[in-house]
Formats: structure tokens, C-alpha cells, sequence
């Protein structure tokens, strides 16, 4: 994609009104500069991390320039607040954030970015809206959104087919707040100008370099997110819907974990999963709005309360799991690890001090179906939670610590969302049916993908007594289409206000 194309494109992201209701922007300053010379909003805005009080707000420039911020709470931006954000320099790909505080619980906020040019004063972009709303303290109805698996197995933007079209179909259903439970970009996954299809049709994709390798350097994970935010369906939702996001493995690479070998695979020149894995947390943490842990530079894992109805915990199952092998140990260790110590005793203990009526634990790896990942000595080896066997055993024993932590301190209305396996399903989980019983009744629900080759199904792990309620995929069914075909999923948790029920 040459310069010519790429401005044309960066041009529409700036030009689009993103948001639902928000408007244009108003009683913006006169611009002083010819327009070459103004910097340009590249991939449209984000809110994450939204809390009663707190939102990060993100954006991105094309060029050195310093972030400004302006919100209100009506869409004329009557009576706005500035404020005066980073400079966006090359050492972040000139992303850059600003985290608000001292918001209103429950309103409405309007908010437009612009950057001012730091090479030439005066110059300064067009602004960018959006829009997002504040966990509210009182019992009032929230819609929870969420999916996984952004352009994989090949499948890219195609403008012929409509761009990332999920996207706009989730903000129809108008979500309060959307959960990405992984996969939110595929690195390992580049892609092709043409697939032909099956009906003899072809799919073209939209192509940059970055997504013409599987990424190894900065520079390249960070234009996987890049390529991404071209998308208009995409820029409108992240404008409209604040977001909390998890990582899982594409993020890096197939399967990852800490001390996988690369010898094997000759598309990779840098061997070093440390490193590897390292450039794509930054990349991550330089293009998601997320909000910055002071306890751990880069932990995934955190707890967002929205209202007094509904928590969120989101885990991160990639940073301090174990290897990937049989998964049969009798005893803890660090071969069982996928949440760790750390993690999953935080967990407890959110879970113990949560006065949330509905806890919603976003998992990026499903618990009852069975992700396999090849064999390991002649044995099969295990991506996910579940090894296909009774007793619960290797990383199960964790889900069997914090399964009868909730059962002893009685701490009811957990339900688990995931995705990973690119189907939708819905399974509940009963100590009758288990084969380990010491657990409370719950159900786990699986969504995606967003844009990605539909999977499944997954075999059922009976450990703990799943049985299959409602699933997507049929056995024997097709596998990997195009998004065109359909097989996309999302799913929407609906907390009513009045009654607390859950949908």
C-alpha cells in the first residue's frame, strides 16, 4: 500500500463521525497552516477501562504532536474541559492516552481528540469523537458485550465484502461496555492478496507490510493493531463502546507459552519467545486503552466494577501459565500453572470482597472443552484448562482451589465468558454430572470470532459436569469459511435493572 493510498485512508478515519449520537465537532480553533503541515488521526479513538469516575482515552497521530482532549457531557461540547495530553512521539508509534478522572458515575460523555504539531505551531489535526458512559451507582440496566479472534486464518479487511462487519452489527445491539477476550490481532497469521474460494470466487485483502510476515519485530506487532484500525466498522465501535481488553496467544503466536521452542518453525529469524513475547505486550499495551497496573508494569489481569449489579474480572492465562504437555499432574507446580499463585489468589480475593450482584470472569480460555495442542512425548499435549480426562488433574487443580473457595464462602452469581474456539456455545456446569463435585452450579458461555475461519465443535471434558445447552457448530460441519459465510458470534450479558436478573 503505497503513501498515496495510506493518506487516503487515514484521511476517511479522521473524517468519520464514529459515534452513535455524537456530533461534529464545534467552536474548534481556525487552523493557521496549510494542510499538509497538519498532523492526521490515523486510527480514530478509543475509551477502556471505563470505571464511575475513570476512562482512558486513546488515540493516534501520524506524526510528532501532542494529544488534546476535550469532554463534556452533552454533544455540543458546551461547557467542555481540556486537557493537555502526551506528546505522541515515535517511541510509541505516536500512540498516545490520557486518563480522565473525576467523571460523574452514570452520564454520558462526549469527548474529541485532536493533535497539535509539535514541528509546526499552529498546525493542528481535525478533531476525532466519541462517546462512552460511566458505571453508573444506581441498579439501572447494562449490556455487556463480548467476542474474540480480529483477522485470523488469513481472512483480512475486504472491502469487497464489507470490512470487519461484526463490529457494526455488536453496535447495533448498543453494549454499555464490550469485553475483547483475546486474539485481537493475529501476528502469527499474514496475509495474502487473494484466497480463492470454494465457488470459485476470490477474496482479496487489503495489504500493508506489516501483515505480509508473521511479526517479529516492534514495529510489525505494532502494525497488526494498525492494520486493524483501518477499518471503518471497527473505528465506529471503538468511538461508541469503551472496552476491556485480555490477551491470548495470537497476540504473539499459536499457542505460546513461556520457553516454547521456535528451533522448528523457519519463519521465524528471532527464536526467542521472551522477547517475542515482550515486543508484543508493548505493541499491546501501546494500542489498547489500557489502564496502567501499579502494582505490575504490564499485567493483563485486573477487575473493573461497572455499577452495583456488575464486576468484571478479567484474567490473563498466557503470562504465567506452564508448558503446554499432557496435562495429568497429580500435584500443584509449576507445570499445572495457568493463572499462577499470584493470580489466582487475587481472584480469591476480589471475588470474597466483590458487593457486585452478577461477578462476569472473562476467561480466554474456555474451561470445559478440550483445546489440544498437538502431542509432547508421544502423549497428547493441552492448549487450554481441560484434558479430556475424569478427576480433575494438571491445570484443572486450580479451577479445583478456587471452585471450592466460591463454594465455602458461598459467593453466588459467577458466571464465565470466553471464546478461543471460534464457535458460540453455552454450558452449565452441575456437581451431579462431575466427577470432582466440590463446586456451586454455574454457567460458561463462548463467543467469537469477530473476523476469523469458524472451528469446532470441541470435545466436552467431564471433570465438571458440563453439559452443552446450545452450541454453533455441528460436527462434521464446515470448517474455516470466509466471514462472508456467516459463523461470526458475539455474545451480550443483559443486567436489568430493577430485578438484577441476568440474560
Amino acid at each position: 500500500m503505497n503513501r498515496r493510498i495510506f493518506l487516503k485512508l487515514v484521511a476517511a478515519a479522521s473524517a468519520t463521525i464514529p459515534a452513535r449520537r455524537a456530533t461534529a465537532a464545534q467552536g474548534a480553533p481556525a487552523l493557521v497552516t496549510s494542510d499538509r503541515l497538519r498532523p492526521l488521526v490515523t486510527s480514530g479513538v478509543q475509551a477502556g477501562d471505563v470505571t464511575a469516575r475513570r476512562a482512558v482515552i486513546w488515540s493516534r497521530a501520524d506524526r510528532p504532536a501532542r494529544m488534546i482532549v476535550e469532554y463534556a457531557t452533552n454533544d455540543a461540547f458546551r461547557g467542555a474541559t481540556t486537557i493537555e495530553g502526551p506528546a505522541a512521539l515515535d517511541d510509541t508509534d505516536f500512540t498516545a492516552r490520557v486518563d480522565l478522572a473525576g467523571l460523574t458515575p452514570g452520564e454520558m460523555v462526549f469527548y474529541r481528540v485532536r493533535f497539535d504539531s509539535l514541528s509546526h505551531p499552529g498546525a493542528r489535526s481535525e478533531p476525532t469523537t466519541g462517546q462512552f458512559r460511566t458505571a453508573p451507582r444506581v441498579r439501572r440496566r447494562i449490556r455487556l458485550a463480548w467476542s474474540a479472534d480480529t483477522v485470523g486464518q488469513g481472512w483480512g479487511i475486504s472491502p469487497e465484502h464489507g470490512g470487519l462487519r461484526t463490529y457494526e452489527t455488536m453496535l447495533r445491539h448498543e453494549p454499555d461496555v464490550f469485553v475483547h477476550s483475546g486474539d485481537m490481532i493475529y501476528a502469527d497469521n499474514p496475509l495474502l492478496p487473494e484466497v480463492p474460494l470454494a465457488d470459485g470466487r476470490v477474496w482479496k485483502n487489503l495489504m500493508t507490510p506489516a501483515k505480509a510476515k508473521v511479526a517479529e519485530t516492534l514495529d510489525e506487532f505494532r502494525g497488526n493493531y494498525a492494520y486493524n484500525l483501518l477499518d471503518e466498522h471497527m473505528r465506529r465501535f471503538n468511538a461508541s463502546v469503551p472496552m476491556l481488553a485480555q490477551w491470548d496467544d495470537h497476540e504473539v503466536l499459536n499457542n505460546w507459552h513461556p520457553g516454547m521452542s521456535l528451533e522448528g518453525d523457519p519463519r521465524y529469524r528471532e527464536k526467542r519467545i521472551a522477547v517475542l513475547a515482550a515486543r508484543a505486550r508493548r505493541a499491546m499495551f501501546e494500542y489498547v486503552p489500557f489502564r496502567r497496573s501499579p502494582d505490575e508494569a504490564g499485567r493483563v489481569y485486573r477487575a473493573c466494577a461497572y455499577g452495583p449489579r456488575l464486576e468484571v474480572f478479567l484474567l490473563d492465562e498466557r503470562s504465567y501459565r506452564g508448558p503446554n504437555g499432557p496435562n495429568l499432574a497429580a500435584a500443584t507446580g509449576p507445570a499445572t500453572a495457568m493463572l499462577g499463585r499470584a493470580q489466582l489468589d487475587w481472584l480469591k480475593a476480589r471475588l470474597l470482597t466483590s458487593t457486585a450482584t452478577w461477578k462476569v470472569i472473562a476467561t480466554d480460555m474456555p474451561l470445559g472443552l478440550v483445546v489440544r495442542d498437538g502431542t509432547r512425548g508421544g502423549q497428547p499435549a493441552f492448549e487450554g484448562w481441560a484434558n479430556g480426562e475424569g478427576a480433575a488433574a494438571g491445570r484443572e487443580l486450580e479451577l479445583t482451589e478456587l471452585f471450592s473457595f466460591i463454594k465455602r464462602h458461598r459467593i453466588r452469581h459467577i458466571v464465565w465468558i470466553t471464546a478461543d474456539v471460534h464457535h458460540a456455545a453455552a454450558l452449565h456446569y452441575e456437581p451431579s454430572r462431575a466427577v470432582t463435585k466440590n463446586f456451586l452450579p454455574f454457567w460458561e458461555f463462548v463467543a467469537g470470532p469477530l473476523h476469523a475461519g469458524n472451528f469446532g465443535p470441541n470435545a466436552i471434558d467431564p471433570t465438571f459436569g458440563p453439559e452443552v445447552k446450545y452450541q454453533s457448530a455441528r460436527p462434521g460441519g464446515p470448517q474455516n469459511l470466509p466471514p462472508s459465510e456467516g459463523h461470526q458470534y458475539f455474545g451480550t450479558l443483559t443486567v436489568v435493572g430493577g430485578s438484577g436478573r441476568l440474560t
